[in-house]
């Protein structure tokens, strides 16, 4: 296996801060490519979105902050100085990829722009990050990832049947995006690889968020229905959600008629496996109530360890809720190796892994101004 990350040697400049533009450089950073983190003197806005605080000589940031900026070196620049300017234009004439996420044209009055930027180094590959792109009728808004949540469709199918609309328990918006956009950023140097030229890359979040609702958006696309809140349901699948049990809840997921029927014979259910209404998927969806009242009174009647036990020995997809202590303790976890430890500091692995390249989790979230 090489002993170097598949992006050794590409420089990468972030002039990033908060999460979707600094999730992308971590995992650039992750595959090997060198990146700085340019910041201003008092530092990227989450160093201080604590608590929980991560201590360490000469240094308090959070643990937000740590999450999202492994790897990285950290430079502070005033953007705002003839010196500041000066830098920047020297980095990027040596630069493989730049990423920001100001408001659009923020960067015109420091000269670091795309436009302004391709004409020093026009090999750059430079993403821009914003919440509504560079162009359309919101293009001049910030974007707030609980904001884009709610304007992109994705709260209005998230929480129970009737209640409240729900946020994910991350910001997913800036997640995707960040996710999208070092795809994209990856694309563009493969392309730059046989024209020699870079180019401007305009990710925005709600673009991001819209196209992650999936199956979701096509189910509206195809029926003109907008889909609502089902709570822990499937809309295109049953039994596809989760059951009670004797001492808490686990997921059960069915994905086809054979797992069905045998979740049936696991439950003494044999009457439901043969009923009509029952027998393919488009039957259990419409009949949903009926079909979860019946199953959930026999999972009532067993214990999370004794019903997930028979779903393995049976093949019936199912798993537990673990909270994020069970989730570090569990085996499969724990085999992969999920949990690091750069220089002393608590982070998550990234899931990306190469049969013949090594990932970099050597260094930890850089300290303010330290390469």
């Amino acid at each position: 296996m090489s002993g170097q990350g598949p992006l050794a040697g590409l420089k990468v400049i972030e002039l990033a801060r908060i999460l979707a533009g600094p999730w992308a450089g971590q995992l650039l950073a992750d595959m090997g490519a060198e990146v700085t983190k340019i910041e201003a003197p008092q530092g990227d806005d989450t160093r201080q979105w604590g608590p929980p605080f991560i201590e360490r000589e000469g240094d308090r940031s959070a643990a937000y902050f740590h999450s999202c900026n492994r790897g990285k070196r950290s430079v502070v620049v005033d953007l705002a100085s003839d010196a500041g300017q000066a830098e920047m234009r020297a980095r990027i004439a040596e630069a493989d990829i730049l990423i920001e996420n100001f408001k659009v044209g923020g960067l015109v009055k420091y000269g670091l722009d795309y436009a302004s930027a391709a004409a020093i180094n026009p090999r750059l590959v430079y993403c821009s990050i914003t919440g509504f792109g560079q162009d359309g009728p919101y293009s001049g808004r910030a974007g707030y990832d609980y904001i884009i949540q709610g304007m992109s469709g994705f709260m209005s199918i998230t929480g129970p049947e009737g209640g409240e609309p729900l946020r994910a328990g991350v910001a997913i918006t800036d997640l995707f995006t960040g996710l999208y956009a070092s795809n994209a950023i990856l694309a563009a140097i493969h392309q730059r690889a046989r024209t020699g030229r870079g180019q401007h890359i305009d990710m925005a979040l709600l673009d991001c968020a819209v196209a992650a609702t999936a199956n979701q958006s096509l189910n509206y696309l195809a029926t003109g229905e907008a889909p609502g809140r089902i709570g822990n349901t499937h809309p295109n699948l049953a039994p596809y959600q989760v059951f009670e049990t004797s001492d808490g809840h686990i997921i059960i997921a069915v994905g086809n008629d054979g797992q069905f029927r045998r979740l049936c014979g696991l439950l003494d259910l044999q009457a439901l496996a043969d009923d009509p209404d029952y027998a393919q998927n488009a039957d259990r969806v419409a009949h949903r109530a009926a079909l979860t009242e019946a199953l959930g009174a026999a999972t009532r009647t067993m214990t999370k360890a004794a019903l997930l036990a028979a779903c393995e020995a049976e093949g019936v997809p199912a798993g537990p809720i673990n909270d994020m202590d069970e989730v570090f303790s569990d085996p499969q976890v724990v085999a992969r190796g999920l949990r690091i430890s750069p220089e002393g500091v608590p982070g998550v692995r990234s899931p990306v892994r190469f049969s013949d390249a090594e990932l970099s989790f050597e260094r930890a979230a850089p300290k303010l101004g330290k390469g």
